[in-house]
């Protein structure tokens, strides 16, 4: 008789879990909300600190650290008698979280937004559908039900040693 899936679970360890690192970087609230600014095309500090009512030193943190993990890369630019500022632009990392925020907007929308409906959406710039994100295993089957994905170990995988933590 073959274990249960969470005797299974508990036998692998997560240290080097990419899903605690991925929201070591990008789980706290200012970081999703600096990057939802940069994807509406809001590029520059001050636009950003006015926009979203972050605190400055909160902003500034958020902004070092996306670029310090090469999600964002800064661009000079300089106004006409002002000194040279820097504005913030996706990187193909930064935009490969695309998709998540969508999909955490998605759930918010469903699920947070007011009764008169969601603040945002995001369309198909070509045909000006709504866009919304999908699951589909690399045969190409669409997953409509999240009880379809199973969790497994993957190539860095490691058995977890008894007892230990993790």
């Amino acid at each position: 008789m073959s274990a249960t899936p969470v005797a299974d679970a508990l036998s692998w360890s997560i240290d080097g879990c990419t899903i605690g690192r991925a929201m070591a970087v990008l789980g706290e609230k200012w970081t999703v909300v600096v990057l939802r600014e940069v994807f509406n095309g809001i590029r520059r500090f001050d636009d950003m600190r006015v926009r979203t009512g972050v605190p400055r030193q909160v902003l500034a943190n958020r902004l070092a650290t996306l670029v310090e993990h090469g999600i964002l890369r800064r661009e000079p630019y300089q106004e006409p008698g002002s000194r040279v500022r820097h504005e913030y632009r996706l990187t193909s990392k930064g935009l490969d979280v695309y998709p998540v925020l969508i999909t955490l907007l998605e759930w918010g929308n469903r699920y947070l937004a007011d009764p008169g409906g969601p603040p945002l959406e995001f369309a198909h710039r070509d045909c000006g559908a709504e866009v919304h994100a999908e699951i589909h295993c690399a045969a190409g089957h669409r997953l409509r039900d999240p009880r379809e994905v199973v969790p497994r170990p993957g190539p860095g995988a490691r058995r977890r040693e008894r007892g230990a933590p993790g």
